[in-house]
């Protein structure tokens, strides 16, 4: 993908500059309290650089899914309020996102200020990308920057539609996301190993195949991993299988043999009786699975394969937990693959989503070399997709 303009180059000296970012933050239960703020820290560096500039700056993003409706509990205010703390600044909140009275708000605040707009989701012409939004939007600000990374796989007004109103660029995180994920696809430093987990093969197929010629290793975890135990024969227990993920699992089998990389599937999994944070539980080798049990995560044994493998390898991705990380019972095999990456010499790229989550969760982000902000964002850029966020800026 070409290098896109950044707002480095962009002139926005005393001009007002709407920047998407994507501040779509969990709470912890039943309140407004922010759980992790990761994703507003690591907008921080593109706000600085435009204060530094004396550039009045409106924030733009999504929060949840509201469906086109205000709820009350989706908005952005709690999230104002943390921005303030990091920024040591008043950031002003509003109650909508479009609007006379926001484009009033707007043009009185002073140079430097920080807005915050309303969740853009309470509008049904957001993930619609209808013009009418786009151009309100857009009627904002003199330019735009897109620092929303985690939305840049989405064609929305404040991602696509509003580049067809306003000078572009993107900002200094999203430019970090595509230096870091383009150099994983590019010109990697071998060996390059990609560990995957999560749910399902179909949901990673597109990424392996793309990806299968600049592999070295893939290592599997999660349930994606019962499909490829199935393909050699073996029980998986009560661990359900779609269709479509054998037949993957068989392709990129056959793939591996083709291509020359390495797949290595767990030798030992922990199987459980139910799906439940508190099921019995034991460590089987993976031709010893019991047919009412389910997997949950991946062995020690396994953990230390890949650990070793992870330790061998100049350049890793990873993306999706070993097991149901979020259950003590069954987080092992995840924590143990974080730490054998943080702990690798080369180039760590972890993948977003959940994956971030247990990175963060164990206290491991200084030790990767990036913690990607989008999780569906930095798969499909993998699996070599346009990403119409990204593909909207014009080119350096």
């Amino acid at each position: 993908m070409p290098t896109k303009r950044s707002v480095s180059d962009m002139d926005v000296e005393g001009r007002t500059v709407l920047v998407r970012v994507d501040y779509n933050v969990t709470f912890r239960p039943d309140t407004t309290e922010i759980s992790d703020d990761s994703r507003i820290r690591a907008t921080l560096p593109t706000l600085e650089l435009l204060k530094s500039r004396n550039a009045k700056i409106v924030l733009c993003s999504h929060l949840g899914r509201p469906k086109g409706r205000v709820i009350e509990e989706l908005r952005m205010k709690p999230v104002a309020v943390r921005l303030a703390n990091l920024l040591k600044q008043d950031v002003i909140s509003t109650r909508d996102c479009v609007g006379s009275e926001v484009s009033d708000l707007v043009s009185l605040a002073p140079q430097n200020s920080v807005v915050m707009l309303e969740n853009l989701r309470f509008h049904p012409g957001e993930e619609n990308n209808e013009p009418e939004f786009a151009e309100e939007l857009a009627a904002l600000a003199d330019v735009y920057v897109n620092d929303a990374f985690g939305t840049a796989h989405r064609a929305h007004a404040s991602t696509f539609g509003i580049t067809q109103h306003l000078d572009s660029a993107v900002g200094l995180l999203m430019e970090r996301e595509l230096h870091m994920l383009g150099k994983a696809l590019e010109n990697p430093a071998r060996p390059f190993s990609v560990a995957l987990g999560g749910a399902k093969v179909s949901d990673k197929i597109r990424m392996i195949e793309h990806l299968a010629g600049k592999v070295d290793t893939f290592l599997i975890g999660g349930g994606m991993a019962s499909a490829f135990l199935a393909t050699q024969g073996l029980t998986v227990g009560a661990s359900r299988i779609e269709d479509a993920g054998l037949k993957h699992a068989r392709n990129v089998t056959r793939m591996s043999k083709e291509r020359g990389f390495n797949l290595i599937i767990p030798s030992d999994v922990v199987i459980a009786d139910k799906f439940k944070r508190d099921a019995s539980s034991k460590t089987v080798i993976s031709s010893n699975i019991c047919e009412p049990w389910l997997i949950m995560d991946i062995g020690d044994e396994t953990a230390r394969r890949y650990g070793n493998e992870l330790q061998r390898s100049n350049t890793i991705f990873w993306n999706g937990p070993m097991g149901v990380f979020e259950w003590e019972s069954f987080s092992k095999g995840t924590t143990s693959v974080a730490r054998s990456v943080a702990r690798a010499a080369g180039t760590s790229i972890i993948g977003g989503g959940s994956t971030a989550d247990a990175v963060y969760t164990l206290g491991l982000e200084k030790e990767m070399s990036h913690v990607s902000t989008g999780g569906g964002a930095s798969l499909e850029y993998l699996e070599g997709r346009d990403l119409p966020g990204v593909s909207a800026i014009q080119d350096a």
